[in-house]
């Protein structure tokens, strides 16, 4: 079946029975080109809902689990109906066999509160050919660090800003992505108001520094990455040592190398930051890049 593809869920309660055979009449393909959401969609009207992204690489469906068990997550954040896990990855499997074998495709998972005063709430999965990302990921890209306006410990005062949930809230990140445009860079890192290193719009921060390779702390207020864990538990099996902990700016500009990590555009090299260049290891980004494109379950 040619892309874009789509398919719409009726959702499951999180413990319906599972025997298997009936997931399928949950399931409804649409045409990609119809309309297929109501106006009162709570998921147009107010971002109100959850998503994950992740990539197909040659026919197979990259950590799908960690993808689901990251959606949960994000929906108990949100106080949305838990997702039925079992229903989700068999919609993933009759996505992947209906869609091109060959090539990166991104599957996007969401999970809306529904429509507005609506019984039950509304999902789908989106499948498309990924975006090029071959070229960026061979010369990397260029970071202007922006305030993400609040300190590290805001997510535990205010717990309802949603800090650790992938919501579908994304108008301050794809403004900070047309800031940095603005600013003749690629992409942005957002740090806290008292200098601390966070992720970046759609990607996580990775560092080495010493030989030691470090992400930000996962905490409330920063999502934890699935291409980034998958990083560090093949560098680990290489023999190198990785750290979750605080990271300044200033040692982030300080840092031997730095990359963003994500599911799509998988690992790409920073060559410079706030306008100052920082040193790349080439040989090393193309290693992750292969690891990456990987069979990963």
């Amino acid at each position: 079946m040619p892309l874009p593809y789509t398919l719409l869920i009726t959702p499951l309660a999180a413990d319906a029975p599972d025997d298997g055979s009936w997931f399928a009449e949950t399931f409804t393909e649409v045409d990609s080109s119809e309309p297929a959401l109501r106006v009162s969609e709570l998921s147009t009207q107010r971002g109100d809902g959850v998503f994950e992204t992740l990539a197909v690489v040659d026919g197979h469906a990259q950590e799908v689990q960690p993808h689901l068990a990251r959606l949960a997550r994000s929906a108990q954040i949100c106080e949305l109906p838990l997702p039925n896990l079992a229903q989700w990855s068999a919609a993933i499997s009759a996505a992947v066999a209906q869609i091109p074998q060959q090539g990166e495709l991104a599957i996007k998972l969401v999970l809306s509160r529904g429509v507005e005063n609506g019984p039950s709430p509304t999902a789908w999965l989106h499948a498309s050919a990924a975006t090029d990302f071959s070229a960026v990921r061979e010369s990397g890209v260029r970071v202007i660090t922006l305030d993400r306006g609040y300190d590290r410990g805001v997510a535990e005062r205010a717990p309802w800003l949603l800090l650790g949930a992938k919501t579908l809230s994304y108008a301050v990140n794809m403004a900070a992505l047309r800031e940095a445009h603005r600013r003749g860079a690629d992409d942005t890192i957002f740090v806290t108001s008292d200098g601390y290193v966070m992720e970046g719009p759609t990607s996580s921060v990775i560092l080495r520094h010493n030989g030691v390779f470090s992400t930000p702390a996962p905490s409330g207020a920063i999502l934890h990455g699935t291409t980034q864990t998958s990083l560090f538990e093949y560098l680990e099996r290489h023999g190198h040592s990785v750290s979750y902990r605080d990271i300044s700016v200033e040692e982030l500009r300080g840092a031997d190398a730095v990359w963003l990590v994500s599911s799509v555009r998988l690992a790409v090299a920073v060559t410079e930051l706030d306008g100052r260049q920082l040193p790349v290891d080439a040989p090393l980004t193309r290693l992750f890049t292969e690891y990456l494109l990987s069979p990963r379950d």
